[in-house]
């Protein structure tokens, strides 16, 4: 059975990622995300794994939780040895996206239903490198060569 690892940090993006989550049926998966109050359920119901979570009011503490979560990332990347990631951002589906293309894992990303006219930050750097790339809107799909647009997708 192939192995995947569908990456989102918390709120609106695992919001997202958890609309695919008829697919993680049909997969050994990996669900990888940030430990807030708002994540905490997932373990009793999900294959979880947690990153931290850093609000960036705090710069010193926010730079020492990217390096901790790179290094995690490795990790998981590491011992779970997907052959997918699937990634609707931000920040953590980022980093995720990018360790795994080091391991050799197919990256398909998905555009947030929110970016109707440019792409995320996330999604501006991860289209570099996916394999595949959606978008939710067509006018995205003209904007980029590399973009799929098979409507709405999450």
């Amino acid at each position: 059975m192939k192995k995947v690892i569908f990456a989102a940090s918390s709120g609106g993006h695992i919001t997202e990622i958890l609309k695919l989550e008829e697919l993680f049926k049909d997969y050994e998966y990996l669900l990888v995300t940030e430990n807030t109050d708002v994540t905490a359920y997932l373990k009793d119901k999900y294959n979880v794994k947690y990153l931290k979570y850093g609000p960036n009011k705090n710069k010193v503490k926010y730079v020492l939780n990217i390096i901790s979560n790179i290094f995690r990332c490795i990790g998981i990347v590491a011992k779970f040895r997907p052959n997918t990631i699937v990634s609707t951002g931000a920040q953590i589906g980022g980093f995720m996206c990018y360790i795994g293309k080091l391991f050799g894992a197919k990256i398909i990303y998905i555009e947030s239903l929110a970016k109707t006219q440019t792409l995320s930050k996330t999604g501006n750097n991860v289209y570099k490198i996916a394999d595949k790339f959606y978008v939710q809107w067509k006018s995205l799909e003209k904007k980029y060569e590399k973009a799929e647009y098979l409507g709405r997708l999450i």
